[in-house]
């Protein structure tokens, strides 16, 4: 019986050379999220690899997070929640806030979001200006940017259609799934158009958290910054 090949650097280990072949099936959808992967065994005949080579890849998969056993069911790629995010400190964060897209437009972005997002110089992005409210009632403001060339479906798609969920959107629009982010918190006082929005007097202090959104393939799919009323925010963790 032939074994698929493992087209990584010879120079690797077996075991890093079969993790990089399961990141390639992770990374191009052929492994989704909430369906299980091949079992330890039907990897072993595929790859034509010992046992211990393909346990010694799968968990250092899930040690990173990406995937997950489940006792009984088997391995499965992990899909992130995000229920544990910053926004459960704010007013109401307990509920999923209304998401009303306000503005959409194909942009060059400022130099340090391209950075962030790996974007060559001049490349576009889509820019959606966002509002979440919670009873009726704004709660953050939001500048959303991303890849032109992986959400260039979002121009053909009505602003209320989005729903209040973005990141199921993306994988059911673009086929673009988010596997992990990164927050930062940062306070600075309310500019004169945030604070309109936000119903707030300018210069009143706003809690800015911005978040760089990565895919399953490692690379950069969104960059948000999204801006709250400060006198909103209750920091609360238990230490133990």
């Amino acid at each position: 019986m032939a074994h698929a090949s493992l087209g990584h650097d010879e120079r690797l280990p077996l075991y890093q050379r079969l993790k990089d072949e399961m990141l390639d099936k992770i990374a191009d959808g052929t492994w989704l999220p909430d369906q299980a992967i091949p079992t330890e065994a039907e990897l072993t005949r595929h790859y034509g690899v010992a046992v211990g080579t393909v346990r010694k890849a799968v968990d250092m998969l899930v040690a990173e997070g990406l995937l997950q056993r489940i006792q009984g069911r088997g391995t499965f790629l992990r899909r992130p929640n995000f229920d544990g995010s910053l926004l459960r400190f704010f007013r109401g964060g307990e509920q999923v806030p209304e998401g009303r897209i306000l503005s959409r437009s194909l942009e060059t972005p400022p130099a340090s979001v391209a950075q962030a997002l790996g974007l060559a110089s001049g490349e576009q992005t889509l820019r959606l200006l966002r509002l979440r409210l919670i009873d009726g009632l704004p709660l953050f403001h939001e500048v959303i940017w991303l890849p032109a060339t992986r959400f260039a479906a979002l121009l053909d798609i009505q602003p209320e259609a989005f729903g209040n969920l973005l990141y199921p959107f993306y994988e059911q629009t673009c086929g673009q799934r988010v596997a992990s982010a990164k927050e930062t918190l940062t306070v600075e006082p309310a500019g004169a158009d945030i604070a309109a929005t936000l119903g707030l007097e300018a210069g009143n202090p706003v809690v800015v958290i911005e978040r760089l959104a990565l895919g399953y393939d490692r690379q950069p799919i969104e960059y948000r910054v999204s801006r709250a009323a400060a006198d909103t925010f209750r920091y609360q963790i238990e230490i133990s």
